[in-house]
């Protein structure tokens, strides 16, 4: 038995045009507009990053499948051997920011597109100002503030404050795109300070002030305008409460260099660290400190972290921590409480409260003079500073057993490395500079894993004499030796 198709007059099967059109006609989608996150559908709250309200509906087409071949064009520029290209356009140029030029690679490059990241009042302006401030007096060229935030009085009283006045520096108050780029025309800047991304948006574009289109459209033509023209450029942006770059990820992957700008409210220690750089080492650290005046550079910050006794106080060890590539000496102290009933406190400040539970059970365990398990721990590092590596436990546990016997470690003694679960003394990375940095501030012993002495490594401070210990055990009597010298 046969069956009949009904065709289309032009010998088509019916139905099939509508189809076709059904296939062309735009599809929804649901995009965050925090996050960029994608749901298969509308949901209230984001599965990505936890907005409630942020996901909004957008339409896009269908996926389209061109059979056609791309031709070849000639390019605007020839491709050339690489020994032939000069790399003066692209060599770094001094901010008059030490610490600054230290995390960037040696300064600036003009064309490069600079993100710091950082939690509001932490000083992101401060700093800048006083980079655009430094620009415009040294460098030769204008420097442009932008700040969507603050009106240009604002600024300007900022400005005076810091003593960062110069008729070289620019400053205007926007928050769209096109005016942004209208300054750009009219001052011709080496340097542009946009404070910050998100609040400049685009009419071209669809989406909120600050949301992913917005942002990751305004960053894409910042970097290509910079790049265009040689402009120097750094991006304020603003941080989640995880502290992580807010907006799109491509927005980390669209600039040149990543920079989050750390430190506490309660203190004046702030550190510029290094996330992501091509011109440049992606692990270094910059010192700062904040004052009434503004804020300036630390080249020695290991005097912020030390306590100057006249007479030994138990409770104390110094070690040497690395932020970055940078060795800071730092002091570790503990309090050592009454016997109480039930669970005591473990309060830590700087430290990393897990390390700390596990030290104190390991001094329980592998020493006989010690009994904590029934009594209050008090642990902190000295100047705000928070380490919370490894290479610490060492100095906690000698900290914390001084405390609890009431001796006092040598004030000339500084102990390095990572405490295991039986007791023995790891190795941790660095340990040469941290010995170098420690005899420069003049201390004479210095406690080290096994393999990291001068006898196995070859060299060390001479001024300094470097005992290797295999457990706590053993550190606690070289410790108690060095103090009875």
């Amino acid at each position: 038995m046969t069956t009949s198709r009904s065709t289309s007059p032009r010998g088509g099967t019916a139905g099939a045009p509508r189809a076709r059109s059904a296939a062309r006609e735009p599809r929804p989608a649901y995009e965050c507009d925090a996050c960029g996150h994608q749901p298969p559908k509308w949901v209230g709250r984001c599965p990505e990053c936890g907005e409630w309200g942020s996901v909004v509906e957008s339409t896009v087409t269908g996926p389209t499948v061109s059979g056609r071949v791309v031709s070849s064009r000639m390019p605007s520029e020839p491709a050339r051997p690489i020994a032939t290209i000069s790399a003066a356009p692209a060599r770094a140029r001094p901010t008059g920011v030490s610490e600054l030029d230290r995390v960037l690679g040696g300064g600036l490059v003009p064309g490069a597109v600079v993100l710091l990241a950082g939690e509001p009042g932490v000083g992101k302006s401060t700093l800048l100002l006083d980079v655009a401030q430094q620009w415009a007096v040294g460098a030769g060229s204008p420097s442009l503030v932008v700040s969507g935030e603050e009106s240009v009085s604002q600024v300007r009283l900022r400005a005076e404050r810091m003593g960062t006045l110069h008729d070289q520096l620019y400053l205007a108050a926007e928050s769209d795109l096109a005016s942004v780029l209208g300054h750009l025309d009219a001052v011709k800047p080496g340097l542009l300070v946009l404070d910050s991304v998100q609040t400049i948006s685009t009419t071209g574009t669809e989406g909120v002030p600050g949301g992913v289109t917005q942002v990751r459209a305004v960053t894409a033509a910042l970097v290509s305008v910079a790049k265009e023209r040689g402009i120097a450029t750094v991006l304020v942006g603003h941080v989640t409460k995880d502290g992580q770059v807010a907006g799109p990820r491509v927005l980390e992957h669209l600039v040149d260099v990543v920079l989050h700008f750390e430190g506490d409210k309660h203190s004046s220690l702030r550190l510029v660290r290094g996330v992501k750089n091509r011109f440049g080492a992606a692990d270094e650290v910059g010192c700062f400190e904040m004052h009434e005046g503004g804020i300036s550079s630390l080249a020695d910050p290991s005097g912020l972290f030390l306590t100057r006794y006249s007479e030994p106080v138990p409770g104390t060890c110094v070690t040497v921590a690395m932020e970055g590539r940078r060795a800071l000496v730092t002091e570790v102290q503990a309090l050592i409480g009454a016997t109480v009933a039930g669970s005591p406190r473990r309060t830590v400040s700087g430290l990393d409260s897990a390390r700390l539970a596990m030290v104190l059970a390991v001094l329980q365990r592998r020493t006989e003079r010690l009994t904590l398990h029934d009594r209050e721990v008090f642990a902190a590092t000295v100047g705000g500073i928070r380490v919370v590596e490894p290479a610490a436990d060492l100095a906690v546990a000698l900290a914390v057993a001084s405390g609890g016997l009431n001796l006092a470690i040598a004030p000339h003694l500084v102990a390095i490395g990572e405490v295991g679960l039986t007791g023995e003394v790891r190795r941790v990375g660095a340990v040469p500079r941290r010995l170098a940095e420690a005899a420069r501030l003049g201390f004479k012993v210095a406690l080290v894993p096994p393999g990291c002495g001068p006898a196995s490594t070859g060299a060390g401070p001479e001024q300094m004499r470097v005992t290797e210990v295999t457990d706590v055990r053993s550190a606690l009597q070289h410790a108690a030796r060095a103090s009875a010298e």
